[in-house]
């Protein structure tokens, strides 16, 4: 990897915020899009833009050649069986509510879901809301002392009551990495809904659904160099085919009749309206460039960047780090406190440098909660980032150090 023609490519990076070049440690809420990406959009807008399905028309026919080029980029991405499995929706939030909408027929008053109590909302909020629905228990795992989620702790709560287990790959404030093959393993024929929030993990990692035996697997583009409104809902074959749709209208439908409907062939049955075409292009492009540079060399990488914040990080005094110090099992970003200085602070006066971190409760309050505080500081890497703007981030924690330490007195 040439971090110095990588970063050429993505003409953000040159912008500048009080004359200081901009370092963007953001990456966990989104990431920079690459001039290829760009490109690919505008040719998508110059050459072919039109709607899709029905087009009997040249410029449809290659616009839908397109969209379903996409489809199958993402599908051997992630190594799914069958192109049929991979539905577009907005994004990762909206992926799982639909799969709150659509297994809910499946769900009766006495049964029991889990998820995990390091969650992003997306994946907390959605399966309360089922559970207010339905009458179902929602039963949350506990994470150890280094808020790691451990197999023979889920294995516990399991019952023959249990129909749905919904967990995050990668923690969005911890970084850690679940050990989602081995819950799979667990899993496998007990009749149970296996669901996987890989937002954080698919940017940074291989990820294989056959592998992990997850049910459905769920994530966002624009985490992964890709533009906003587009995600994946991947689901295998067998429950696509049986289960119901979400949502209703154009596109999704076989027959409609005055009082009764019947719907499409899958994916369509699940993606109805008009199909994502731009943000479909746009993934599309964003794959081939992260397959281009190796997923397996973005993830080397990104641990060594991990490493050099932590390690920096943790010799600063007053200093709080949270998750796991195994920076193996870690995605890149790290979550932090310092003492008496509230994160808003911390970042405002980071963005009078050209730095770009997020600070607030990162959508993640049941987590927050156990942590014993209201908010973090969240510094997430991509592979476009270097050893000297963590320099450069770590000097300037230093200096805000000072200065609150210099008010207070």
């Amino acid at each position: 990897m040439n971090i110095e023609n990588i970063r050429k490519e993505f003409p953000i990076l040159n912008k500048e915020i009080n004359e200081n070049k901009i370092i963007f440690f953001d990456n966990a809420a989104t990431t920079q899009k690459p001039k290829c990406v760009v490109d690919k959009i505008v040719d998508f807008y110059s050459n072919y833009n039109s709607n899709i399905h029905r087009s009997v028309y040249t410029l449809g026919t290659e616009a839908e050649d397109l969209y379903y080029k996409s489809k199958e980029t993402v599908r051997r991405f992630i190594n799914a069986k069958y192109q049929e499995e991979i539905i577009y929706t907005s994004g990762t939030t909206e992926s799982i509510n639909n799969l709150a909408r659509m297994l809910e027929n499946n769900i009766a008053s006495d049964d029991e879901i889990i998820i995990s109590s390091i969650e992003h909302h997306a994946n907390f909020i959605p399966w309360q809301e089922l559970c207010n629905r339905t009458g179902a228990k929602l039963n949350i795992l506990e994470v150890n002392e280094n808020y790691e989620i451990e197999v023979e702790e889920l294995e516990k709560l399991l019952t023959e009551k249990t129909k749905i287990v919904s967990i995050t790959y990668a923690s969005n404030v911890l970084g850690n990495i679940s050990p989602v093959e081995k819950i799979g393993n667990l899993l496998e024929d007990k009749n149970i809904f296996y669901i996987i929030d890989a937002a954080q993990a698919v940017p940074h990692l291989s990820v294989d659904v056959q592998k992990i035996k997850c049910d459905f697997l769920v994530f966002s583009g624009h985490k992964m160099l890709a533009p906003t409104g587009i995600g994946v809902l991947y689901g295998k074959k067998k429950h696509l085919e049986n289960l119901a749709p979400a949502k209703f209208g154009g596109g999704m439908i076989s027959i409609v009749e005055d009082f009764s409907s019947t719907w499409a062939d899958i994916p369509n049955k699940y993606e109805a309206g008009t199909p994502l075409l731009e943000q479909a292009v746009g993934l599309m492009a964003a794959i081939d460039y992260i397959e281009k540079i190796g997923i397996d060399n973005i993830e080397k990488y990104t641990k060594e960047l991990t490493k050099y914040l932590y390690k920096n990080l943790s010799e600063i005094d007053g200093i709080t780090i949270y998750g796991t110090k195994n920076i193996n099992n870690r995605v890149s970003l790290i979550s932090f406190n310092l003492d008496s200085i509230h994160p808003h602070d911390i970042a405002s006066f980071l963005d009078t440098k050209g730095i770009c971190v997020r600070a607030g409760h990162q959508c993640t309050q049941p987590l927050l909660n156990r942590l014993n505080t209201f908010s973090v500081v969240r510094a997430s890497l991509y592979f476009y980032n270097t050893i000297s703007e963590i320099d450069i981030f770590i000097q300037t924690l230093k200096e805000i150090k000072e200065f609150f330490n210099n008010e207070l007195s």
